[in-house]
């Protein structure tokens, strides 16, 4: 391979990884918050319709700052942003129930409940602000009654709060479950898809988990330079499609642990090693690169063989229970980034366990695309494709141990 195709073929990897990495802050799952919505009937609306409740759940400093802003409440952002300084939950809700108008109001500006027939449902604060919780900060629980004229069978939720707009967060979820009358279920909202009907099919429900699982994936630059890694690393399909599937089976098991409530690793914790994991696969394939140099993709047949039809030599199954161990860890950051700290329903279970499916179907499209063409470019031109994957695992271990750094350091 000549020196101008080799230093064509790492500048454009390169430039690949600056431009997947740009912009991109330390903290991948960041500055993002989730609310929680829990609905229940309420009681006798009136002769002409039902009570429908909420139970609202919004991350404090964050809403005391929105609010505030939104409804132009200086005296709420001095006491609501003291209390929450000093850590003094009663004071934070003391705070908001001081001002509960600007408060409540921002919210049902942002957060609307409309009938099966679109008439527009009255919302009525029910009890006061109380505070929680969840991933270790205060969460402050709001109780709204909705008078709906129509009832509320098939009713119609919509959610706006935290938008980008305000500029304080990107990507707000509102995660939200329901059990009114027959009815029960969850579903994922957020600025693409704001909206949901509580009388959609379970089919329509769970395509929403399975988009905002693929939209996870795309939009999550860390796992997909780790998977990057994880593919330029492979050997043959076979070996590609076994490491990411048993990624999503480890991402799931501690996905799914989180949702039980039985696991809680901090995010300080959980950060800094999805980097290092970046890290160490990309500069696993460097370091077999450097040992081997041209036979770095050969398969130990001998030791293949009896391996049973998985096919793996010793190298492969290594790499796949480090690939395991990672993916552990990989999935709390996915059940962080939710916001799943606390005990299941069957239904939002099989939720999430549609998101997990979003994130493998989303895996194995960008192998479909990126492996055939690396396997390509190896047989036909064994050094060339040597040095490709090469710069891309080069460029993946950097970017894992900046991010480690920068996690660490908690910039």
């Amino acid at each position: 391979m000549s020196q101008r195709v080799r230093r064509a073929t790492v500048l454009i990897t390169a430039a690949v990884i600056a431009l997947l990495s740009a912009g991109q802050p330390a903290l991948a799952h960041g500055f993002t918050s989730t609310v929680y919505a829990h609905i229940t009937a309420g009681g006798d609306g009136g002769p002409d319709g039902g009570l429908i409740r909420t139970k609202l759940e919004l991350e404090y400093d964050l809403f005391v700052v929105s609010a505030a802003d939104y409804e132009d409440d200086d005296p709420l952002f001095q006491t609501g942003n003291a209390a929450f300084e000093d850590g003094d939950t009663a004071a934070q809700a003391a705070a908001l129930n001081a001002h509960a108008k600007s408060a409540v109001s921002y919210v049902t500006k942002r957060f609307t409940v409309s009938s099966g027939g679109g008439e527009a449902c009255t919302a009525t604060q029910a009890g006061d602000f109380t505070i929680g919780r969840r991933e270790g900060v205060p969460y402050a629980n709001l109780l709204l009654d909705w008078a709906c004229p129509a009832g509320g069978d098939d009713a119609e939720v919509r959610s706006g709060l935290f938008p980008d707009s305000e500029t304080y967060v990107k990507g707000t979820k509102t995660i939200v479950d329901y059990k009114l009358d027959a009815r029960s279920g969850s579903a994922a909202l957020d600025a693409e898809h704001p909206s949901f009907s509580m009388g959609q099919a379970w089919y329509e429900r769970f395509w929403e988990f399975f988009r905002l699982g693929a939209e996870h994936l795309l939009t999550g630059i860390d796992h997909i330079l780790f998977l990057l890694a994880l593919i330029a690393g492979s050997r043959r399909l076979r070996e590609i499609v076994l490491a990411a599937t048993s990624f999503t089976l480890a991402h799931s098991v501690t996905f799914m642990l989180a949702a039980l409530g039985l696991v809680d690793v901090p995010a300080s914790v959980v950060e800094p090693v999805i980097a290092l994991s970046i890290a160490v696969v990309a500069g696993w394939y460097l370091w077999r690169v450097w040992r081997h140099g041209g036979h770095a993709t050969d398969l130990d047949l001998d030791a293949a063989a009896g391996r049973g039809h998985f096919g793996l030599d010793r190298a492969g199954w290594t790499r796949l229970g480090v690939v395991f161990c990672f993916g552990l860890v990989h999935g709390l950051g996915f059940a962080g980034a939710l916001g799943i700290d606390e005990a299941w329903s069957w239904t939002l279970l099989w939720s999430l366990l549609v998101f997990n499916v979003g994130i493998e179907a989303v895996q194995l499209g960008i192998i479909a695309v990126i492996f055939p063409l690396l396997a390509v470019l190896r047989h036909r031109a064994p050094r060339t494709g040597l040095w490709a994957t090469g710069a891309i695992s080069a460029g993946v271990a950097a970017m894992g141990l900046v991010w480690f750094v920068q996690r660490v350091a908690g910039l």
